[in-house]
């Protein structure tokens, strides 16, 4: 059993699985939970302490089932309840974990919740959501959803707009009625009763929203709502939680990790993730990585949380585009690269977090507009080309940030659809599958798969990459990013090459003094190959 003073997950690895994009049991060509129990044992082999599935409740799936209708059941297209409590079972027999992803800033339209709230203001339900008054033709202000459009909808029979940041068949939960919260912690208790570990918690940061005002996300109320949360449900208990806070700072994230635990085990913050895009503007509007910013972005969050809170180290998710291909070379360099960006982030104190074939570097796949499926990419095609942008812009921006990239089907081996489906795919299956799959890297020493199980493997033989803390080094080098970890007597040093060119004599002796845990080339002295990474353990007696 973990303790106060070192929970399991600060040891930990988690694997994000896509559930409609990891294994299909049936030849419907979407992903299940069986598929996803039958996949365990490579699961396990890989490493990882605990799987986050994204959501498989009911739901109409607007929005890919982050549009909820039924929060205590399962949809029929993954499965059934019985179908659930076999994956907990079975994950749990080869010491893995299941983390559900809530989604309680809002639910679906299509929810008995809504259902009922839209029927007259007098209905019982109707304050589970958030209503103003208004003119048909005038919205109670000009927010806009981040889908696309207005924020607001009008309902003719209660004569008012409803909220919602996302879809309009995603309206916002009103968590200021104690009702709505007492059903939420229903609906937590109720998976806890059935034996998850833990929970990823969507949008949380905006569950507090003051749309008067303008305000999404960090609303005064948000904190004493989620300490409200906490005491009511996972409070107390080993379970992870980890709470998506795109609002999130140090200071604030603090709040959310604190060690006392009255809050989250981490939260997601995307700091990071933003430094591609043009300032001010929107995810689309591409902008050269600033190399530079990252180093000084994520020492800042490895110095800043350091004894007072915990991070979350991630790369890609469902939402994000694959990082060999954002930033690394999917090309010639795609192994290198694809290790070296495993080697920078799991050297860090933290959860890492794996996506599902992240572990095979998979890589973005360029398709034609008709090929996608997420609602967000079809909304902006549509929005950007009513406002005059080229379509071969629009299409740019698409092929380096559109979340499809990171929902292709997982590449199994090289059969027809890539071992996802006997039958005709959700999503078109990346073509390079034939290239770059499961089978092929499990026998292959020195694979991708290989060398994350090693890394895996490494977080698990030395509490330094748990413990210790954290120190930038070559801080101006324009091309190298260096850290160390030092805990009691042993120092880690992470040297990695951010680029695809060789770096002549730029390792200074010290740092190569220690034991060469892992790295993806043969050893060389002070110089660094194309996107090179290595990791020393120095003891120190």
């Amino acid at each position: 059993m973990a303790t106060s003073k070192s929970p399991w997950w600060k040891s930990a690895v988690i694997y994000q699985i896509y559930p409609r994009s990891f294994q299909d049991s049936n030849g419907d060509g979407i992903g299940d939970l069986q598929g996803i129990t039958s996949r365990l044992d490579y699961l396990a082999d890989l490493g990882i302490d605990a799987i986050w599935l994204s959501p498989v409740y009911r739901s109409p799936q607007d929005d890919n089932g982050y549009d909820i209708s039924d929060y205590c059941d399962i949809d029929p297209m993954f499965g059934t309840l019985a179908d659930m409590d076999t994956l907990i079972g079975e994950a749990r027999k080869r010491n893995i974990r299941i983390i559900m992803d809530l989604v309680l800033n809002h639910s679906s339209d299509e929810h008995p919740w809504f259902l009922e709230a839209k029927k007259s203001r007098d209905n019982p339900f109707h304050d589970y959501y958030v209503w103003r008054d208004g003119n048909e033709d005038v919205p109670p202000n000009d927010m806009k959803a981040c889908f696309g459009g207005s924020a607001w909808t009008w309902v003719p029979d209660v004569q008012q707009y409803y909220f919602h940041q996302f879809s309009v068949k995603q309206p916002d939960l009103n968590w200021d009625n104690p009702k709505v919260r007492e059903e939420i912690y229903k609906i937590i208790n109720f998976w806890i009763e059935r034996g998850v570990g833990g929970f990823r918690l969507d949008v949380i940061d905006q569950i507090a929203k003051e749309p008067d005002l303008k305000i999404t996300n960090n609303g005064p109320m948000l904190h004493a709502y989620i300490r409200e949360m906490n005491r009511h449900t996972f409070g107390g208990t080993d379970l992870v939680t980890v709470g998506e806070a795109w609002g999130a700072n140090v200071d604030n994230a603090k709040i959310y990790s604190d060690p006392s635990g009255r809050e989250f085990s981490m939260v997601f913050q995307f700091e990071h993730i933003g430094l591609d895009q043009i300032h001010g503007k929107e995810k689309w509007d591409l902008k050269p990585l600033d190399w530079m910013e990252l180093k000084k972005v994520l020492s800042k969050w490895q110095t800043g949380l350091h004894g007072c809170g915990w991070n979350s180290l991630f790369w890609n998710n469902h939402d994000l585009p694959r990082i060999v291909s954002r930033w690394g070379d999917d090309g010639k360099y795609r192994e290198e690269s694809a290790k070296m960006f495993a080697t920078l982030l799991h050297g860090m104190q933290g959860t890492p977090y794996i996506y599902q074939g992240e572990e095979l570097g998979m890589t973005n796949a360029p398709y034609d507009i008709s090929d996608y499926r997420d609602i967000e990419t079809l909304h902006i095609y549509r929005d950007r080309l009513a406002e005059g942008y080229a379509e071969e812009d629009v299409m740019r921006s698409i092929h380096a940030k559109g979340r499809d990239n990171a929902r292709t089907p997982m590449q199994w081996d090289s059969s027809e659809n890539a071992g996802f489906t006997v039958g005709k795919p959700w999503l078109k299956v990346n073509p390079n599958y034939l290239q770059i799959n499961a089978a092929e890297e499990c026998n292959t020493a020195d694979s991708v798969f290989a060398y994350y199980k090693a890394l895996i493997a490494l977080r698990k033989k030395y509490p330094i990459f748990a413990e210790g803390d954290y120190q930038l080094l070559m801080g101006d080098d324009p091309d190298v990013f260096a850290y160390k970890r030092t805990w009691k007597e042993q120092t880690l040093y992470v040297i990695c090459n951010f680029h695809a060119k060789k770096l002549n004599e730029v390792i200074p002796e010290e740092y190569r003094k220690g034991t060469l845990l892992i790295s993806n080339y043969a050893e060389q002295g002070s110089s660094l190959k194309p996107y090179e990474a290595r990791i020393y353990l120095e003891q120190r007696n």
